[in-house]
């Protein structure tokens, strides 16, 4: 997923292309996060996984029970598009509310007007 929204970033103008090209650095640390948690050596296996996925294995994902890069197809690991996207929307939505509370913590406070006793 992180190569086709690193390639859609490539073609889409402006400063949405380097929040674009954000995202897809951070789809790309999932699983290392998941490596490690698992307690094997992530950047093998990440480098592994990269070689695979240029390789144009589609399928290709990470056997966290004998720590390879497997067929996630031969598997049986498949994930529902609805899930995925729903995921992705809330993830989306999270990041700009937390976007927002920055900017308005970072505003600077509107000058008051003295309070006459009125």
């Amino acid at each position: 997923m992180a190569n086709a929204v690193r390639q859609l970033a490539t073609k889409t103008p402006g400063k949405e292309s380097v929040a674009m090209e954000a995202f897809a650095r951070a789809l790309c640390q999932l699983p290392a996060i998941i490596a490690d948690n698992a307690g094997y050596d992530s950047a093998e296996l990440v480098a592994q996984l990269r070689a695979a996925h240029m390789d144009q294995t589609s399928f290709a994902g990470l056997d966290m029970i004998n720590g390879t890069v497997g067929d996630m197809a031969s598997m049986g690991i498949t994930e529902s598009y609805l899930v995925k996207r729903q995921v992705l929307v809330s993830a989306a939505e999270a990041a700009e509310m937390l976007l927002r509370v920055d900017d308005i913590i970072s505003s600077a406070p509107r000058p008051r007007r003295p309070d006459h006793g009125h």
